[in-house]
């Protein structure tokens, strides 16, 4: 029986040097997706309170007594006393923590999203609502406020023999525009006399070409590279036609670096990436497999009738080993990627062969690339 081909499932990443654009496209990545503004940042805020509300599918208290603390503590603070010796068994309050990314330039009066996660044993955060909430950013001032009604895209169900079905993530909800903002993050923007552009990943060819398109538009100096992922360029003071002047460097076209030549190895799922400028120097490739199948069975030894014998189970083992035909393949000096793929599925590697032979190329010196196993 002829055995099957495997083909060998690749994802590629071909990071090719000109992009294919259609007519009339301007070629290159404008400077809004490949960089942003030093200073134009969000900032991320934490606040913890209580999920009141729920059926049943609160914290339980005895394993969880800070929710009963933070309870009673609300309830002092409206008003209600409840005398010390005296723990609520309450099954529908839950503690949760918040959290919510702050946006740049936001005001006071604006709202935001935010995200509450249980940190007790809550089953479900279905139905409730969040009471008022601090949201406090690393300097611990009060940065928003959040209330609002859970939207929960989760549902847990359990019974009383201990069996739960769950669907997603019930002890997880959103409350959209459950935040109001109280306080406004101090922004560098519109100080000094400079903007500095970062690039979202470090290249000192796209630096540079960044700086010299810069500097053909506005006029030369105003652009000037400080290092391989950052870039200051020369800004107005005025507000206003700062605003207008990033507008305007943000819609620039740059033809960005080639990457460098990368190989890179999901050892967790058998990915493997190849980039569009991987190479392989002369080198022959010889790939096999061997299979070992080990056999045990029990053989019964009978004595003769009225022998002064006992029967006796002996253990027997068969061992197999079996190796597939080995084919060797020849790399000829700088293939391509689509060479490299073809070779490869010829042989009918898998991809855990297909690292292994990456990782003896790389050995031999015969792969032009950084092997990066993740």
């Amino acid at each position: 029986m002829q055995q099957p081909i495997r083909t060998l499932s690749l994802v590629l990443i071909l990071l090719l040097p000109v992009l294919i654009l259609p007519l009339g496209a301007v070629a290159g990545e404008r400077v809004k997706d490949m960089a942003s503004v030093a200073g134009v940042r969000s900032n991320q805020l934490v606040g913890y309170g209580l999920v009141v509300g729920l059926d049943g599918t609160g914290d339980q208290t005895t394993q969880a007594p800070f929710t009963v603390q933070s309870l009673k503590n609300m309830l002092g603070q409206l008003g209600v006393t409840i005398p010390p010796n005296v723990n609520p068994q309450l099954r529908n309050v839950a503690a949760v923590m918040i959290h919510a990314d702050l946006p740049p330039f936001a005001k006071q009066g604006q709202t935001i999203d935010v995200t509450v996660s249980s940190i007790g044993n809550a089953g479900s955060l279905r139905g409730g609502t969040l009471l008022m909430s601090p949201l406090k950013g690393a300097d611990g001032q009060i940065y928003a406020v959040a209330q609002g009604s859970l939207v929960v895209g989760g549902l847990g169900v359990a019974g009383a023999d201990g069996s739960r079905v769950s669907v997603n993530v019930p002890s997880v909800g959103r409350i959209p525009n459950g935040a109001t903002v109280e306080r406004e993050v101090p922004s560098s923007f519109a100080q000094g006399d400079y903007v500095t552009l970062n690039l979202h990943r470090h290249d000192f060819t796209t630096a540079n070409r960044l700086s010299d398109a810069i500097n053909d538009v506005m006029g030369p100096g105003t652009a000037r590279p400080l290092d391989g992922s950052s870039v200051r360029v020369s800004a107005p003071r005025d507000p206003g036609q700062r605003v207008s002047f990033i507008s305007m460097l943000e819609n620039l076209r740059v033809q960005p670096g080639e990457p460098p030549a990368k190989v890179i190895v999901n050892s967790r799922t058998g990915t493997v990436v190849i980039g569009s400028n991987v190479r392989v120097m002369p080198a022959a490739v010889s790939h096999g497999s061997m299979t070992v199948t080990i056999t045990e069975r029990a053989q019964v030894s009978q004595p003769a009738p009225f022998g002064q014998g006992e029967t006796v189970v002996t253990p027997q083992t068969d061992i197999e080993v079996t190796e597939e035909g080995s084919r060797m393949f020849l790399f000829n000096p700088g293939v391509t990627l689509d060479e490299i793929v073809r070779a490869v599925n010829q042989v009918g590697a898998a991809p855990g062969d297909l690292v292994s032979i990456l990782e003896a190329l790389r050995e031999a010196g015969a792969l032009r690339a950084e092997l990066i196993v993740i």
